[in-house]
């Protein structure tokens, strides 16, 4: 792949990317905040406790071969369909085992409504399945403005149809049902616009060739998961569905920010990147150029909202949900280091080192887990903590492969990232002083969204930030070049 062609593809792919990303979540963000505002903490919560069984099963049913049709350079059709009945296969015996198991999970919990709710809401796994092929074609095609497309138009029908349940009173089944819809859309609208069907063929050999490489994801992938849904499942245990509800609230907030950059800038760079694994030089650099612009922009996302949090959630929730408000902040400086513990565990997967995830991925959740049992004998806002000095942790840990594989190592990476690292612990100065100086709640968030934004472009300029500059010459040049068309 040509530089040129590389570049241009990258830009190509982010700017779609970012517009799925971010018209779709951005879509189910306003409408899942209306519907929590109607139905309070507890409902939601409910859902919240199944997020643990869902997490770990749609990990199981990918069973990390999208990733491996992704990586590898030359795919058949025969690869595709056979992964294509593997996921289906499945996700249909995952549902059964959930169906059989609803009321072990409600007893658990001591939440006989539970029962029911599994056996309905378990059955988007199997939808799920049906889409994952397409999906991974098109990533593999970066067409990301294909992939917008299909989730802006599932996200903003399915949330029409959940507000207007909970609306109508319906409580945390407008959830439930809001769930399904989306995932019913998503599989008519891939196929309608994909154009691809599985052909009627299974092959063995490729089954083989793609779970050498998948099934160290695999592990890797359900330990990861397990670990992210392990905190709604002891709090939802050890406290009641309203805390749950209020930390599954904070940590959404965090996740909208962090997860969907990180998630664009891995999605874009794995197929992009695995085209030129190869050159070191070459990856190297744009490895480089990914982190940079990734934590440029998620750096002062997330710490300028843990500034405005007191009157965002005011403003945005009501009374009810002020609860969250500590929870927010504290996890905002763990989902921080997302974004570069994702880059740099997708340099891993270009290089082919699956093996080297699953070591990781072992050895940092061991850790994980044992600050989880340590921080339970405290409360939720030491249980946040745990989570802070983890991802500080994963950070570090990550980069020892990255400095073994391009010698881009921790103290390397932290020194680059810094600068951006002080300007954005500036702006949550800037959130937290006018959130304090100002009572009231409209007017503080507002005043915030002006100066926080404005304090930190011009912090970029006169300390002249490469990733900014780089930043803006990229928007710049996809701008004329719209012009010119």
């Amino acid at each position: 792949m040509e530089q040129g062609s590389l570049k241009s593809k990258t830009v190509n792919g982010v700017i779609w990317s970012f517009v799925e990303r971010f018209s779709v979540q951005g879509v189910v963000f306003v409408l899942d905040l209306i519907i929590a505002r109607i139905i309070g903490p507890d409902k939601y919560g409910l859902i919240a406790l199944l997020a643990i069984f869902m997490s770990v099963s749609q990990v199981f049913i990918d069973g990390g071969f999208s990733s491996a049709l992704i990586q590898r350079k030359e795919r058949s059709d025969t690869d595709f369909s056979t992964v294509f009945y593997i996921n289906l296969g499945i996700s249909i015996l995952t549902y059964i085992a959930l169906f059989l198991a609803a009321p072990a999970i409600a007893a658990f919990f001591n939440q006989p409504i539970l029962a029911s709710i599994t056996r309905v809401y378990s059955f988007n796994l199997v939808l799920n399945s049906l889409v994952a092929v397409n999906r991974t074609k098109l990533t593999i095609n970066v067409d990301f403005k294909t992939q917008s497309k299909i989730s802006f138009y599932s996200a903003v029908l399915s949330g029409i149809v959940g507000v207007g349940l909970a609306l109508l009173g319906y409580g945390v089944w407008s959830l439930v049902v809001q769930a399904l819809v989306l995932a019913a859309l998503n599989v008519l609208l891939s196929f309608y616009y994909v154009r691809w069907f599985p052909a009627a063929t299974f092959s063995v050999q490729s089954f083989k060739s793609l779970f050498s490489f998948g099934s160290k994801l695999l592990v890797a992938n359900i330990i990861s998961a397990a670990y992210a849904k392990a905190y709604d499942l002891v709090i939802g245990k050890k406290y009641d569905e309203t805390s749950l509800g209020l930390f599954s609230r904070a940590d959404k907030f965090n996740q909208f920010a962090s997860s969907n950059i990180s998630g664009v800038l891995q999605r874009v760079s794995f197929p992009v990147l695995s085209a030129i694994q190869d050159d070191d030089d070459r990856l190297r650099r744009a490895y480089k150029k990914y982190m940079q612009i990734s934590a440029l922009v998620v750096f002062p996302l997330i710490l300028g909202m843990c500034g405005v949090a007191r009157p965002m959630i005011e403003v945005l929730l009501g009374q009810q949900w002020m609860g969250c408000v500590t929870m927010l902040q504290i996890l905002a400086f763990a989902y921080l280091w997302d974004c570069v513990v994702m880059v740099n565990l997708n340099l891993i997967y270009v290089k082919g080192h699956s093996d080297y995830v699953l070591r990781l991925e072992i050895i940092k959740k061991t850790i994980a887990f044992t600050i989880l049992a340590i921080s339970l004998f405290f409360d939720l806002t030491i249980i946040c903590c745990g989570r802070v000095l983890y991802s500080i942790i994963a950070f570090y840990l990550n980069t020892y492969y990255t400095k073994k594989l391009l010698d881009y190592g921790f103290w390397d990476q932290l020194r680059e990232l810094s600068p951006i690292l002080f300007m954005s612990l500036a702006v949550t100065g800037i959130g937290l002083t006018v959130s304090w100086l100002v009572p009231n709640a409209y007017v503080a968030l507002a005043a915030s969204l002006v100066l926080c934004p404005v304090a930190y472009v011009v912090m970029c300029i006169v300390f002249k930030v490469n990733a900014y500059s780089e930043l803006v010459d990229i928007v710049k040049s996809k701008l004329n070049g719209l012009k010119k068309n």
